[in-house]
């Protein structure tokens, strides 16, 4: 999978062959997984990237929106 994260301090960010996506919302917890089902949605708490089981990228106490579709994972976060 690839996941493209645009946040307005350091602009688009993109990372490839991301296994995982884990998210954890107000309302919701959600893994997304490689030929997920096509999917629009808000964060509003935490999200990880897992690109591999020693890489992990973590975002703490964000809001953002996101859609997921054909294998690539877009996020845009508010104020960072």
């Amino acid at each position: 999978m690839i996941v493209r994260i645009f946040t307005l301090k350091n602009g688009l960010e993109e990372y490839q062959d991301v296994q995982a996506i884990r998210i954890k919302s107000k309302d919701y917890n959600l893994l997304i997984l490689k030929d997920y089902l096509p999917i629009i949605g808000k964060i509003e708490g935490h999200f990880q990237i897992e690109i591999s089981e020693d890489n992990k990228i973590d975002f703490d106490d964000i809001k953002a929106y996101y859609i997921n579709e054909k294998n690539i994972f877009n996020v845009m976060i508010e104020g960072k």
